[in-house]
C-alpha cells in the first residue's frame, strides 16, 4: 500500500485532493525556506544596523553605516523616512514630531509587511490540510464502498484494502499541515522579536530628531 497505488485507485476528485494537497505541501515548503533563511539573516543584520548607526557621528554617516549591515533594507527605510517633507503639503503641516510619528510608522508598516509576507498561507495551509485530507479520504471510502457494492462481494477482506488505503488522505493532510503550523509559530517569535528592535530603534529615532 503506497501513495502511488491510492492515486491510481482513485477517480477524478481523489487525484484532484491529491494534488492540491502535492502543491499545498510545495507551498509552504518553500515559504517555510525562504522565511527561515530571511528571517535568520535580519534577526542579525537589525542588531549590528542599529549598533552601527548610533556609533556614527552624523545622521548621514549613520545612514551610510546601516547601508553595510542592513541586507534586507529593514533599519534603512526608517532613517529615511526622517528627511523632511517638501513644504506646501499636508505632509509637512504640524510639528515635526507628528511629522515623524507618521513618517517612521509608515515606514514600520511597509517594513512589517515584508516580515509577514509568507505567514498567512502557512496559517490557510496549516488549517486547511487537514479538512482536504479527510475530505480526500470520506470520498475515497465512499468509492471504495460503492465499488465493492457494486461487485457483489462484501467481506471484511475486500472492505479493508480499499478504506485503509483511503485513509492515508487524512494522514497526508496532517503531514502537509504539520510542518506549515510549527513553521508559522517559530516565524512568529521570530518577528515580534525584530519587529520589538525595530520600534525601539524608531521610536528612539523619533525622539533623538524631534
Amino acid at each position: 500500500m503506497n501513495l502511488q497505488h491510492v492515486f491510481a485507485q482513485s477517480d477524478a476528485i481523489g487525484k484532484a485532493v491529491a494534488i492540491l494537497l502535492l502543491l499545498m505541501s510545495i507551498a509552504s515548503w518553500v515559504v517555510i525556506l525562504w522565511k527561515a533563511w530571511m528571517l535568520r539573516r535580519a534577526g542579525g543584520d537589525v542588531v549590528r544596523s542599529v549598533a552601527a548607526f548610533w556609533q556614527a557621528p552624523t545622521l548621514q554617516d549613520g545612514a551610510t553605516r546601516i547601508g553595510g549591515f542592513d541586507r534586507g533594507q529593514l533599519v534603512l527605510p526608517l532613517v529615511q523616512a526622517t528627511q523632511a517633507p517638501a513644504d506646501g503639503t499636508l505632509a509637512a503641516a504640524g510639528d515635526r514630531a507628528q511629522q515623524l510619528t507618521r513618517a517612521l510608522r509608515d515606514a514600520l508598516h511597509g517594513i512589517m509587511g515584508r516580515l509577514q509576507f509568507g505567514q498567512v498561507l502557512l496559517a490557510t495551509i496549516g488549517s486547511t490540510a487537514p479538512f482536504v485530507g479527510l475530505l480526500g479520504t470520506v470520498w475515497g471510502i465512499y468509492h471504495a464502498l460503492t465499488s465493492i457494492a457494486g461487485s457483489g462481494q462484501m467481506s471484511i477482506e475486500k472492505v479493508a484494502g480499499p478504506v485503509g488505503e483511503a485513509l492515508i488522505m487524512t494522514a497526508a493532510g496532517l503531514a502537509v499541515a504539520i510542518p506549515a503550523v510549527l513553521a508559522y509559530n517559530w516565524f512568529g517569535r521570530i518577528i515580534c522579536r525584530i519587529e520589538a528592535e525595530l520600534e525601539g530603534f524608531a521610536r528612539d529615532l523619533r525622539e533623538f530628531l524631534k
